[in-house]
């Protein structure tokens, strides 16, 4: 496996997002960054999945009902239910009900950030 730098995909990272720490970073700062990190890990640890991540893909797209990412994932329902729960648990997406049908979407543009990233990172580069 070969590493993938950001100049190898056309990322639009900017030198100023990310985090310059020295000496004169305030202990107000560090703090505020380490809470943001208790945040940041939390959201990344509900994209650690497989299975979520492939349903916040097919939700980048638009909205789907249980039965679509049942379909699409190629997993039961009992599977997809309990990941779309573990989604929802992380305000990452939302659900509608219609009839008997339940249909969810994103509700975080975080995650779409993210997969999108994921995306031009792993599956859309040229390897």
């Amino acid at each position: 496996m070969t590493a993938t730098s950001a100049t190898d995909v056309d990322m639009d990272f900017r030198a100023d997002s990310l985090p310059v720490i020295d000496d004169g970073t305030s202990e107000e700062d560090l703090d505020r960054m380490a809470q943001e990190a208790c945040t940041a890990a939390d959201f990344l640890k509900a994209l650690g999945h497989e299975g979520r991540l492939m349903i916040l893909c097919y939700l980048c797209t638009g909205e789907k009902s249980v039965s679509d990412l049942e379909r699409l994932l190629s997993a039961r329902q009992a599977a997809v239910s309990q990941q779309l729960s573990r989604l929802r648990l992380e305000g990452l997406v939302d659900a509608r009900r219609d009839g008997k049908n339940i249909y969810y979407s994103l509700t975080d543009h975080r995650a779409r950030q993210i997969i999108s990233l994921v995306y031009s990172l792993f599956c859309n580069a040229e390897k």
